[in-house]
């Protein structure tokens, strides 16, 4: 009988091995999940969210649920000196969940300042700038949510424990208080208060116009006057207010005309080096 080769054992045992050697390439299932790491859809942030949010009742029964377990689980024991401190700390849980809405809401306020100004015509910027607009609206709806989750914490911290619940630091600000007769009150308020500034300085661009007291030429005022006015329709003339001359006239055409004029009689060396009247002035 022969004896056994142990060079022909050992090359049958190394292609056996060869034979089974997987392939160090990737395979389609971990291309697949490279892709989706790399472009794939992010659930609820490349899109908007279409879950709708909880109703006020199912926050008010959730969060009494939250401190009916504290206080049944807490009191006559040992930890009802802890009762006190952790129904704050749990108010204050859904405290700083509205604070970092509100971080957030910042950034998204500048990221949305900056697509404006990115702004060149294209539909992805146009599409970028929709994006952020309604990721900033979700947010504000989230950030509305989480203080009715605070609110109604904040109540029953009172009731059990006969305190107000204050935060640490900082203000305790509710933006459910702003309703809609509270805005339609602060458009109605700012309404009044431009309409009577308009009676002061209305709008539409500024002419001012002077001239001598003694300066009779009507028509050569008025022609002058009507070129304004074809190039700048809305115009609300300045003068000086004189009762004779050059400003008595075209304070005539402008009641004729039926365009604004106020009498001003500014500091003309001061107000023609001054910038903000040379942009919105011009000075006949």
């Amino acid at each position: 009988m022969d004896a056994a080769d142990p060079t022909k054992d050992i090359i049958m045992a190394t292609d056996r091995d060869s034979y089974f050697e997987p392939v160090h390439t990737s395979s389609p299932t971990g291309h697949v999940l490279t892709e989706l790491q790399l472009y794939g859809h992010r659930p609820f942030h490349d899109e908007p969210d279409p879950r709708p949010l909880p109703e006020a009742n199912t926050i008010g029964g959730a969060v009494a649920d939250i401190f009916d377990a504290f206080v049944s689980t807490l009191t006559d024991t040992r930890l009802e000196p802890d009762l006190e401190g952790l129904l704050w700390s749990t108010v204050n849980l859904f405290h700083r969940a509205v604070d970092r809405i509100e971080r957030e809401l910042d950034g998204n306020e500048q990221a949305q300042r900056r697509s404006q100004k990115e702004q060149n015509g294209s539909e992805v910027r146009s599409v970028e700038l929709e994006r952020l607009v309604a990721e900033g609206l979700t947010l504000i709806e989230r950030r509305n949510a989480l203080e009715v989750f605070r609110d109604q914490a904040a109540d029953l911290f009172e009731v059990q424990t006969g305190s107000t619940w204050r935060p640490r630091t900082g203000s305790m600000v509710n933006h459910r208080a702003l309703t809609a007769a509270m805005i339609d009150s602060r458009e109605f308020l700012a309404a009044r208060r431009l309409a009577e500034t308009e009676l002061l300085v209305p709008g539409g661009p500024k002419i001012a116009f002077t001239g001598g007291a003694d300066f009779n030429d009507h028509q050569l005022i008025w022609a002058t006057l009507d070129k304004v006015r074809a190039k700048h329709p809305d115009i609300v003339l300045l003068h000086g207010g004189s009762p004779t001359g050059a400003e008595r006239i075209a304070a005539r055409w402008a009641d004729t005309r039926k365009v604004t004029h106020i009498p001003f009689k500014p500091d003309w060396t001061r107000h023609a080096k001054a910038a903000p009247f040379k942009r919105n002035y011009q000075i006949l």
